[in-house]
């Protein structure tokens, strides 16, 4: 045996690191860990009235509509039912042959493949890349504001109208904006999560939010409105301020970042050259530039609702799902959704193609990468939603709900708020839909906060500072779970960055909650 040999086989073995797991069996652990906790959650079931929403007083305890076969068969068919399930509108059953509403999130998954063909063949003509090398210049040190504002705007969007499913279509945009000016993709992942889930969270006049709770507890969309502005500009000015300060500390010292600088390829990507100083924008790259921007616009204008906002109207038939609310709309409303996205970025892709002479092959081949690069997000996306489904079909969800009930019956004016918010935080994970949780738990807590002297509009602020906690890092929201994904950003360095903030978020909240209790 010669020595070389006798130095490797004595060489010790390196012991293998802990790797935290991907999106993806993240996602499916915790499906697995939710599918057994519904074994032992008993089922339960509200009354409803005419509107779809739970009686006060109303539930009992029923037994399991499934046998444990049934149950097997829930788990392994919640990918599916999560991409494509149908509500059944008498049962509330979620099946892919029912006829009723779609439950599934095959409506986001469309959206964003068409986003990642767009991406594809817009960037393969280069001209985002040199647009963006070309700000980065002007920029220069003064990056900072760029994030600032980015949050600000995305944080104002998501209060007014629930901005955050559109945000996947900036992550290919700002993550390269963001390297060039010396700063990771956890900065670019943050500024775009935490502003537009911070904006949620601090709902001010949401339609599909606080309208539907509104609605719900039977008071004005206007009601608490100043409390709520005040947690806004609290709460994004803290999201914002965190933020920065770790961009400043990654751009002054890139050994600190969470998770590197280089932007992850795939194995058939290939490696694009760097944009040559001074490179300016051909007459193509011009063009193509125009109709990126032109069709971003378009998107954010198409999707908000302008005449709820300004109308402060509220009623239980708006519907975050179908994007649609109860106000009469604008006659320049366009009213799209993720059907009408979804084409907005196909055809975009097409005229890009064409504006850019590259032929019906290549075009077909860029569109069909962009897509096939949208995969792994996509089944993040549905796993996530699965898990309603799983809750949904289990019928424990009522019982959670009648739990969160009891918790907060009883108690004073502050200790009331407080819990209200606090049950909540759980419940979010179960119903990531904030219209939908709002519809479940808002006509059991307002008539609660009647006995516990608190106002029907401090419980909804209370409700929706608890939603939009947990959906800063639940891992069923496909906003914190798909932008991750496609920003490759790993879902337990997102969690080790957002804690500290998390946790002064909640004392703040409740610190400010209770003083507006205590005042009555």
């Amino acid at each position: 045996m010669s020595a070389t040999a006798a130095e490797t086989t004595t060489e010790p073995r390196r012991k293998r690191s802990f790797s935290f797991p991907s999106a993806i069996t993240t996602l499916a652990i915790v499906t697995l860990a939710v599918w057994v906790a519904a074994i032992f959650i008993p089922s339960g079931r509200y009354q409803h009235d005419e509107v779809g929403a739970p009686v006060p007083g109303s539930f009992e305890q029923v037994e399991s509509p499934l046998s444990f076969g049934e149950r097997v068969q829930q788990l392994v068919l919640s990918p599916v039912n999560g991409l494509y399930g149908i509500q059944d509108a008498a049962s509330g059953f979620v099946d892919t042959e029912n006829l009723g509403r779609m439950f599934g999130s095959i409506g986001v998954v469309m959206f964003i493949m068409a986003l990642g063909a767009f991406i594809s063949v817009s960037f393969s003509t280069r001209s985002l890349e040199v647009a963006v090398a070309s700000m980065a210049d002007r920029v220069g040190s003064r990056g900072w504001l760029l994030v600032a504002g980015i949050m600000v705007l995305f944080s104002l969007l998501g209060s007014t109208m629930g901005f955050s499913v559109e945000t996947f279509g900036f992550y290919p945009l700002l993550i390269p904006l963001f390297l060039a000016l010396g700063y990771d993709r956890m900065v670019a992942a943050a500024a775009i999560v935490l502003g537009a889930l911070t904006g949620s969270m601090a709902s001010t006049v949401n339609p599909f939010s606080i309208g539907v709770a509104s609605g719900e507890a039977g008071v004005s969309i206007g009601d608490g409105i100043v409390l709520r502005v005040v947690l806004w500009v609290v709460l994004t000015a803290m999201a914002v301020a965190f933020v920065l300060r770790y961009a400043a500390r990654v751009r002054r010292d890139p050994s600190t970042s969470l998770v590197g600088f280089a932007q992850p390829a795939s194995d058939d990507e290939e490696e694009a050259s760097p944009v040559a100083p001074g490179t300016r924008l051909d007459r193509t790259q011009r063009w193509v530039l125009a109709i990126t921007v032109a069709t971003f616009a378009l998107m954010i204008f198409s999707v908000i609702p302008w005449s709820s906002i300004f109308g402060a109207t509220a009623g239980p038939a708006e519907d975050e799902i179908v994007h649609q609310t109860t106000t009469e709309p604008y006659w320049f409303e366009l009213g799209w959704w993720f059907p009408q996205l979804t084409m907005l970025f196909v055809l975009a892709a097409v005229l890009v193609g064409v504006v850019a002479r590259m032929g019906e092959g290549r075009i077909v081949s860029l569109i069909g990468r962009g897509a096939a690069d949208m995969i792994g997000p996509a089944i993040v996306i549905l796993l996530a939603r699965g898990v309603s489904v799983i809750m949904t079909n289990t019928e424990t969800l009522d019982t959670v709900l009648n739990a969160m009930e009891r918790a907060v019956e009883g108690t004073s004016a502050a200790v009331f708020t407080a819990l209200v918010t606090v049950v909540n935080i759980p419940l979010a994970f179960l119903i990531p839909s904030s219209s939908g949780h709002a519809t479940l738990a808002m006509p059991l807590l307002a008539p609660l906060g009647d006995f516990a002297g608190v106002s029907r509009a401090l419980v909804i602020t209370a409700f929706q500072m608890g939603h939009g906690l947990m959906l800063l890092v639940a891992p069923t929201n496909a906003v914190v779970v798909g932008g991750l994904a496609i920003a490759k950003v790993g879902y337990d360095k997102y969690l080790r960055f957002v804690w500290p903030l998390l946790v002064a978020n909640l004392v703040v909240v409740l610190v400010i909650l209770g003083i507006a209790a205590g005042a009555g």
